[in-house]
């Protein structure tokens, strides 16, 4: 498998240790403190905002009207389970041996089967899983912050901060995982380039000269020969081993998108 050479190692989330090591991306083991951080991140209206979350007089104890045991457990299990199973299931990251079964089954062309799919299709089922992520766990936040709420005492303010926090840090986080898909564009065409070079299809890069070769302008009959259409890439293990990557890449994006989720659920069974 082809991937980024002299990768650095990182000890960070798994989402960012699996980037550095397919892509080109530089990232930062340490940065600035994350109150640090927040400071420049917080307007104004965020800021009062929080401090009023953090200021308001909480009514002491837990309500003694709670869910049924375990309800956030079975809430977010759910919910995980039904994104896990989106990504897993998804159709465009199929090995090729399933995908010509697939193909096979519904009597389409094999030649067809066999030629590889364009960044482009791979772009747009990204993007779709990671709409599907930010919505659901989105939503079950939301439910999960109603639950901490009717609870009263610490954790109905808890359920005010994370409110805050979630408008300040959304456009962050969303911006941040936006990047993502673009990343992972250039593992893919590292891999392709590779495939095409072992199948003997390399080409110089644009403006390279052949040994003994002159750097003429050419006349005017070579201006007008059509362009040779690039070889085409057929379907194969090297995109085998970018869909393994990319399934793996969403997977961690969405143990990152679930942390918020991990602390709610840790205070609700704290109360």
């Amino acid at each position: 498998m082809v991937h980024a050479p002299g990768r650095q190692a990182f000890s960070g989330p798994a989402l960012i240790r699996l980037l550095a090591r397919l892509t080109d991306a530089r990232f930062s083991e340490s940065g600035p403190p994350l109150a640090d951080r927040l400071v420049q991140w917080l307007g104004w209206t965020d800021a009062i905002a929080l401090s009023s979350a953090l200021s308001t007089d909480a009514p002491a104890g837990c309500s003694r009207e709670r869910m049924p045991e375990d309800a956030e457990d079975a809430l977010c299990a759910r919910v995980r389970t039904s994104l896990t199973n989106a990504i897993a299931r998804e159709a465009t990251l199929a090995p090729q041996r399933e995908r010509r079964h697939s193909h096979a089954r519904h009597r389409q062309d094999h030649a067809a089967a066999d030629v590889a799919p364009e960044y482009a299709a791979f772009r747009q089922r990204y993007l779709a899983l990671q709409e599907e992520m930010e919505t659901a766990i989105g939503n079950l936040r939301a439910v999960l912050r109603g639950m901490l709420a009717s609870r009263g005492g610490a954790t109905s303010r808890l359920a005010q901060v994370d409110a805050v926090m979630e408008r300040v840090l959304g456009v962050r986080e969303h911006n941040a995982l936006a990047a993502v898909p673009g990343l992972l564009a250039a593992h893919f065409e590292r891999l392709r380039d590779a495939e095409l070079a072992t199948n003997g299809h390399a080409q110089a890069e644009p403006g390279a000269l052949q040994d003994g070769q002159q750097n003429t302008v050419p006349d005017a009959a070579s201006r007008a020969t059509p362009a040779i259409d690039p070889p085409k890439v057929k379907d194969g293990p090297w995109l085998d081993a970018f869909r393994k990557d990319m399934q793996s890449v969403l997977f961690a994006e969405l143990d990152i998108r679930f942390q918020p989720v991990e602390g709610l659920r840790a205070a609700l069974r704290a109360c």
